[in-house]
């Protein structure tokens, strides 16, 4: 017998929330069978958009507060007790839930979630970690932003959960870490990259193959698959790749649209502008995943749209059924043998 999942859902966080949510369950619901949404929000709100879900695969759990955008997360922590995402998180803390999914409040988020779940044994913190494309599948990349800083050790568990969420999510696949450089000789780089890369180096181990440094200009080329940094430097990666994507799609859609020459070329072009517009869609690759703690936590873009949510969705029934937190465990025991 198939297990459900059961996946809680603050349906009042970021923008056009409750409906983006909503409507993104609808969408995700007509792609799976073995999923129950158990959803935290207003309840008057939430019935009346949940009324094309045509199956009982939900509940609805009121809750009138919600954290905003511009609450601080210690302002959250302090006073949202009572909110949509602090008891769609306890559920996920009492097993009532096995994946919690936000599109509200970042820092918010992170903060409750460290409250309430338990940090992972011998892991020091969680980090934030996202997929994105390269010319030969996905990259999962991390640190994204949840620690400024960090030490080697910081570093060297990244690369050990790193390669357990890449298993996780596309279990065939070999995991291949490197870690993100100015250069890819040896001498380059800060102390702390470079003692990580020593250790990584030395230590032979058959969850994942290391592939020394990798610089931003090679992400994408398909080289490796799990990219390992800090948070600054992962953060910035991350947004200039969104603005670079932004900026060719825009471009390309002016070039097609200005000119009737522009628009005949676009036609003839469909199939192969819609694979290009495909492979730089953030929508598709939307879910960020906080990992590290007992329980997983994805975090939704907030300004995405409800396919945007729906990807997202679907990111959280990969890693439950791939066992990450399982896998993460089960690979700090055999690297620490």
């Amino acid at each position: 017998m198939t297990k459900i999942l059961n996946i809680a859902v603050d349906a009042m966080g970021g923008e056009g929330s409750p409906k983006k949510a909503i409507d993104g369950i609808i969408h995700h619901s007509k792609s799976t069978k073995d999923v129950n949404y158990n959803i935290f929000g207003d309840v008057k709100e939430i019935k009346e958009l949940l009324k094309d879900l045509r199956n009982n695969s939900f509940r609805i759990f009121d809750t009138k507060d919600k954290i905003l955008d511009t609450d601080s997360p210690l302002t959250a922590a302090r006073k949202g007790k009572n909110s949509s995402m602090w008891k769609a998180i306890e559920s996920v803390k009492s097993k009532e839930s096995d994946i919690i999914i936000s599109a509200g409040n970042t820092g918010a988020l992170f903060v409750i979630a460290k409250m309430n779940l338990e940090m992972i044994e011998n892991i020091d913190k969680p980090a934030l970690s996202a997929l994105w494309p390269n010319k030969l599948g996905m990259n999962v990349v991390l640190d994204l932003g949840a620690n400024i800083e960090c030490s080697e050790k910081n570093l060297i568990d990244f690369a050990i959960m790193g390669s357990s969420l890449f298993k996780a999510l596309y279990p065939k696949d070999q995991a291949k870490v490197a870690l993100l450089n100015i250069g890819s000789e040896d001498i380059k780089g800060n102390e702390t990259i470079k003692s990580a890369y020593k250790i990584l180096n030395e230590k032979k181990n058959n969850e994942f193959n290391f592939a020394g440094y990798i610089e931003g200009n090679n992400i994408m080329s398909g080289d490796v698959n799990v990219i390992v940094t800090d948070g600054f430097t992962g953060n910035i990666a991350l947004k200039t790749a969104e603005g670079t994507a932004n900026f060719i799609m825009k471009e390309i859609k002016n070039s097609m649209t200005s000119n009737l020459y522009g628009k005949l070329l676009s036609f003839l072009n469909i199939k192969n502008l819609k694979k290009v517009k495909d492979k730089l869609d953030p929508r598709l690759y939307n879910g960020a995943i906080l990992i590290g703690l007992n329980s997983p936590v994805v975090k939704s873009h907030g300004s995405t749209d409800y396919i945007g949510f729906s990807n997202s969705l679907k990111v959280c029934e990969k890693i439950v059924n791939g066992n990450l937190i399982e896998k993460i465990k089960n690979n700090i025991i055999i690297w620490c043998e």
